[in-house]
């Protein structure tokens, strides 16, 4: 019954291999620079430098006035710490077969697993940068409350989401190579299309529900909440539901696409 499901069984094995996956992961998040003087620095470096840039050009440039009576460039931060993991961590994922193609060409190798390892590699940046995101609010005086531990659950959140959409993304590029690509433009569509650098209550009150439909919204609007907003994510009770419903879906149809694909990749890659 299992090996017909194919969520439970991608579920099941990432369980049974997460020892494998964090070795891999780690090993990743280690070699993506190993060529280069600096090694894994560069994978905080680039991050950094472009919230810098997005402060000097909001704060300073177009002066932005402080948002819910929190300076924009922390109001900015708190909204894309999960961007930064989420578009970071989908891209990955989604060239993962085609980076470890000798693994995939292995027959006891547990290929399901790979997605995984781009994904948990990517948790380790944004760990740090919760961690900045935390240092910067206490430099600035803001004072922390219990809510923050929701930091966890909007984590979680972001991780089942991205599993659901990399598993599908990784499988089918794997036969149309130019998704990739497209994944990529999508990415930096969203990114605007979200409500991180521009609050939705400047849209009217039609379009902002259907800006609200965007599972990011519910993901990068609950960090703020986390960090200054003070609201419990069991307080709004329909949005959850709504996201709840619609990652779950997306999770099954993601990795069941993978299995039932799963097959051909050796021949393909």
């Amino acid at each position: 019954m299992l090996k017909k499901m194919g969520a439970l069984q991608v579920t099941a094995d990432i369980i049974k291999n997460y020892k494998l996956i964090m070795n891999l992961a780690i090993n990743d998040f280690k070699n993506r620079y190993a060529s280069s003087n600096l090694g894994a620095i560069w994978n905080f470096v680039q991050p950094i430098v472009t919230v810098m840039i997005y402060v000097f050009v909001f704060q300073y440039g177009f002066k932005a006035v402080p948002v819910s009576d929190v300076p924009y460039v922390l109001w900015l931060v708190a909204g894309i710490i999960p961007w930064f993991f989420f578009s970071e961590a989908i891209l990955g994922a989604t060239n993962s077969l085609l980076e470890y193609t000798y693994l995939v060409k292995k027959v006891v190798f547990k290929i399901d697993i790979l997605p995984m390892v781009k994904i948990v590699a990517a948790i380790f940046v944004h760990g740090f940068f919760i961690f900045v995101g935390l240092l910067l609010y206490f430099i600035n005086g803001e004072r922390f409350n219990l809510h923050i531990i929701q930091i966890i659950y909007y984590s979680v959140c972001t991780v089942v989401l991205v599993v659901g959409i990399s598993y599908f993304t990784s499988a089918v590029v794997v036969f149309f190579r130019d998704l990739g690509q497209i994944v990529n433009v999508i990415l930096q569509f969203g990114m605007w299309l979200t409500p991180i650098m521009w609050q939705i209550e400047i849209l009217p009150g039609k379009l902002q529900q259907l800006m609200k439909l965007n599972p990011m919204y519910y993901i990068t609007n609950g960090y703020r909440d986390a960090f200054y907003n003070d609201v419990w994510f069991f307080e709004k009770p329909m949005q959850t539901i709504y996201f709840w419903v619609l990652v779950i879906a997306v999770y099954f149809i993601g990795t069941t696409v993978f299995k039932k694909l799963e097959k051909h990749f050796a021949d393909v890659v």
